[in-house]
């Protein structure tokens, strides 16, 4: 065991090594030793790194990095820590740890909840989704002081979990007395403690297979990372997967929870970017060109053409899918620029169908039937995790279907507080504050709804 150590600390010792002369680039155009004195003057921590100037550098090590996470992330910060004293040996001595954050290509790492597999485990991934859920952000105690009365003697004890980057977690047990059975004193004001936060990422729903529910991920914050998104934001997170061991009286049935211990958290545009192709520009022009058609009956008539009539309506579903302009007056007024339709009808007359084809043309579109177009449903609800018994932010349809179109069908009558919250979200197509919501939800600033009901006899 004593030459596996040695072996191990040997290699840990050659990557910081290598890590060191990686970010002391004055050889090279000194970009790293820039960013190390920027992240000083900003009063940060966090070290943004592109693997592919560490790929460039050093394949073997960046290969070693994407492959052996834990290891490889400890030497990185380590060695963050050592060329931040070089620079301002004041500024290493205020923070106990410095923390590095991954950017750029990931190749075949570059995943959603859907394709994180067991071979992944204990590698470097980059998945992108929507933020469902978002837990409280708690303290986590770090290293605990603690004084004895008794023999005026002070100890401290460090604390990691399996959501830490040491490989082995320490003992839980919290010290009240010391090795002669006299009662300790907590130092609260010399403890150290780091902020704590679990989010759930789900797979983005214009990605997830037709027929199939979204997966998730949950994802750990820590330190600055925590309160950087909200549920309905669309994120890249850069970090690392594990599995965290579970056991009932002794015993383990051979599958694990895995999570995700994130480094890095990018916000994503919820703007949808439309690809061309040469073939459809050339059809596009052709199109306009024709003077001696209308293009809106043309295009309204092409609107899910294997239902027949329903003109109106139609040309009502392509003003929705088309939108409009949202005006910002001067004193920060919004007029929105967007239409919600309301499909009213006879059971067999196509308003499904009609409906289900905007589902499936526009590129997001989310549908939602019965109880959850309530008010907590439609907008965010504030549920209760199982296992930690806290209370968590769940996302809901609408902020789901932020910047795209969201079909309610079957809609019910809703109580007096649901119908509240309905009206002020269709009425400025954004979810708007705590106070008028019940609950602190994300903004949606453009959305439609499309809602279908059958006849309601009185």
């Amino acid at each position: 065991i004593m030459a596996t150590d040695m072996v191990d600390d040997r290699e840990m010792r050659e990557a910081q090594r290598d890590y060191v002369d990686f970010l002391d680039d004055d050889q090279d155009q000194g970009i790293y030793q820039s960013k190390v004195r920027d992240m000083i003057g900003d009063n940060k921590a966090r070290l943004i790194v592109n693997i592919n100037d560490l790929r460039r550098r050093n394949e073997t090590r960046a290969a070693k990095l994407l492959n052996s996470a834990f290891e490889e992330l400890l030497a990185f910060q380590r060695a963050l820590k050592d060329v931040v004293a070089t620079v301002d040996a004041t500024y290493a001595k205020q923070h106990e740890e410095f923390f590095i954050g991954l950017e750029g290509s990931f190749g075949t790492k570059h995943v959603s909840p859907r394709t994180l597999t067991s071979r992944l485990l204990g590698s470097v991934v980059c998945v992108e989704g929507i933020v469902t859920k978002c837990s409280l952000v708690r303290p986590k105690v770090v290293r605990s002081v603690h004084y004895c009365p008794a023999t005026k003697k002070t100890m401290e004890r460090v604390y990691s979990d399996l959501t830490s980057l040491d490989a082995f977690p320490s003992s839980a047990i919290y010290p009240t007395k010391d090795e002669e059975n006299n009662p300790l004193e907590t130092e609260f004001g010399l403890s150290i403690y780091k902020d704590h936060q679990t989010i759930t990422v789900q797979e983005m729903p214009e990605k997830a297979p037709a027929g199939q529910l979204p997966r998730s991920v949950d994802i750990v914050l820590d330190n600055d990372l925590v309160d950087s998104v909200k549920p309905g934001d669309r994120v890249q997170v850069v970090g690392t997967y594990r599995c965290l061991p579970g056991k009932k009286g002794g015993f383990t049935s051979g599958t694990f929870r895995t999570i995700m211990i994130a480094c890095q958290v990018k916000q994503m545009s919820k703007e949808v970017s439309p690809s061309f192709s040469a073939d459809d520009v050339a059809k596009i022009r052709n199109f306009c060109r024709t003077r001696s058609i209308n293009v809106f009956d043309r295009l309204a008539h092409s609107l899910a053409p294997s239902i027949h009539g329903h003109d109106y309506i139609k040309k009502a579903i392509l003003c929705m899918l088309l939108g409009g302009v949202e005006k910002v007056l001067e004193n920060g007024t919004r007029i929105r620029g967007d239409i919600n339709i309301l499909l009213i009808g006879d059971p067999s007359v196509a308003k499904s169908q009609l409906l289900r084809y905007v589902l499936q043309t526009a590129p997001r579109a989310i549908p939602t039937t019965g109880r959850g177009s309530s008010g907590v449903g439609l907008t965010a609800a504030v549920t209760t995790d199982q296992e930690t018994g806290e209370r968590r932010l769940e996302a809901g349809a609408m902020v789901l279907a932020d910047r795209g179109y969201i079909h309610i069908a079957k809609a019910i009558t809703p109580t007096l507080t649901e119908e509240a919250a309905n009206h002020i979200a269709e009425e400025y197509s954004r979810l708007r504050s705590q106070e008028q919501l019940g609950s602190d939800v994300a903004r949606v600033s453009r959305r439609t709804t499309g809602t279908r009901s059958g006849p309601t006899l009185l």
